[in-house]
């Protein structure tokens, strides 16, 4: 499909504002700009409650931020969750900056989401991020019930680094018998070190997400490129994919990252994996963030509420 005319229109947009790539910013410029741009998204929906609080990780203690739906399972004493990871590169983003989508994905699902803020890289690379989301997870399946939580309906979400960040911790969880995850659920997920795949070639500049971003990106995360080769760090290279939990995988058709979607989807596949996989045409990567101003980010809720809310029955 051609480029969606809002998606173009928006690219034009960034163009003739003459701001740098995030590739030519420092990690501090990437941030400030992040926080102290305007968002062109709607405002954000009422949820039944939100409530911030601080949870110890291996290093640090780690906000998290859990949203209560307005609508959840009103014929259940516990309720399902989401444990989100965010994206932006393993370093930019935040948990307030992912605030929207947090509080519109705990509506459309029905799920308390826990938003985590993961220690962020180049000042905490591989695999201190990924250690935080693990024991995050961890730390939602020890106090399910103090949360009002089922602990047997829990599921991962997150998208780009945040979905390779989710992948890794449904890896490591069933390799170290760990929590047992209801559901992992991947929006164009960082599952490979590297950026020499045909969407990345085909799709690498002037689409927001470039090459050199992608590039910029993994080599603040990783410690060197011995990194790379990990399971955790790069999903799609671990020996097993068995025994991993239902997995929704959504991607974008302008997307550097589109082909890493669907190569992990296949090798879910391949091991037995209930798998769903979706490309939404037209859009570029980060499209879910955009809401109210991409059709195809209230699409991509409205066709992945139900189906978390059953792998989530």
């Amino acid at each position: 499909m051609p480029l969606d005319p809002k998606v173009d229109e928006f690219l034009q947009q960034v163009r003739d504002s003459g701001a740098k790539a995030y590739e030519e910013m420092t990690p501090a410029e990437a941030r400030h700009l992040e926080l102290s741009s305007d968002s062109p998204c709607r405002e954000p929906a009422a949820v039944a409650a939100v409530e911030h609080r601080f949870i110890p990780g291996p290093s640090a203690d780690l906000p998290i931020r859990i949203y209560r739906p307005l609508e959840g399972d009103a014929s259940a004493e516990l309720q399902p969750a989401l444990v989100f990871f965010h994206g932006s590169g393993w370093m930019v983003s935040n948990i307030e900056t992912n605030d929207g989508f947090s509080r519109a994905l705990a509506n459309h699902t029905g799920a308390v989401v826990v938003a985590v803020n993961y220690q962020k890289a180049p000042e905490h690379k591989f695999p201190t991020p990924m250690d935080d989301c693990y024991a995050a997870t961890c730390w939602v399946f020890e106090h399910a019930q103090k949360l009002g939580l089922d602990s047997r309906r829990i599921g991962v979400f997150g998208d780009s680094a945040g979905g390779n960040l989710a992948a890794a911790v449904a890896l490591r969880a069933r390799d170290e018998n760990g929590p047992r995850l209801a559901c992992q659920v991947l929006v164009y997920p960082a599952v490979q070190y590297g950026w020499d795949t045909p969407s990345a070639i085909n799709h690498g500049e002037g689409y927001l997400l470039q090459r050199a971003s992608m590039s910029y990106y993994w080599n603040h995360y990783l410690r060197s490129p011995v990194d790379g080769l990990h399971p955790y760090c790069s999903p799609l290279r671990a020996s097993s994919h068995e025994d991993l939990p239902p997995t929704l995988i959504a991607c974008a058709e302008y997307d550097p990252l589109c082909d890493d979607s669907r190569l992990y989807a296949d090798k879910l596949t391949a091991a037995g994996v209930s798998v769903e996989y979706r490309l939404y045409e037209g859009v570029i990567h980060g499209f879910i963030k955009m809401l109210g101003v991409f059709d195809q980010a209230d699409q991509y809720l409205q066709d992945t509420g139900p189906r978390i809310r059953a792998l989530l029955a």
